[in-house]
């Protein structure tokens, strides 16, 4: 099993949003490295939903439920999505500011590569973060 971070806009897509529909389609990603690794991602694959531009923080776990198909929302064909359902909301959001700040997310991708915004996550950050989320 992989892990990953997956980045939406809360005023866009929130998590609550994916808890209401229960699944959804992640499209409208089109950044060639986020690209690559949605095509990586496996179904049963755990990733959280990370609230961007506002929040800043990571607040669930989603499943990869489907793997890369073609985004909906490319007429083009150049583009691919996956699909996600909710699995568990977190006991608390854990804030880009705690992630920075904790030594052993230093080497996390998305730490390192703060503009991606589908970005793999080692199976002990992913362990270490919801740890966190229960403080």
């Amino acid at each position: 099993m992989q892990y990953w971070l997956m980045k939406s806009e809360p005023d866009v897509f929130s998590w609550d949003d994916l808890v209401k529909k229960g699944k959804a389609e992640w499209d409208g990603v089109r950044n060639h490295q986020a690209q690559l690794n949605m095509k990586a991602m496996k179904k049963g694959d755990l990733s959280f939903f990370y609230h961007s531009n506002i929040g800043l923080e990571a607040v669930g776990v989603m499943e990869i439920v489907e793997e890369a198909t073609p985004d909906s929302t490319d007429d083009s064909g150049k583009w691919i999505a996956v699909h996600v359902a909710a699995r568990d909301k977190l006991a608390n959001p854990v804030s880009l500011k705690t992630m920075k700040a904790d030594p052993a997310l230093a080497d996390m991708k998305m730490i390192r590569q703060s503009r991606l915004s589908v970005s793999p996550v080692s199976a002990e950050e992913f362990q270490h973060i919801v740890k966190l989320s229960k403080k």
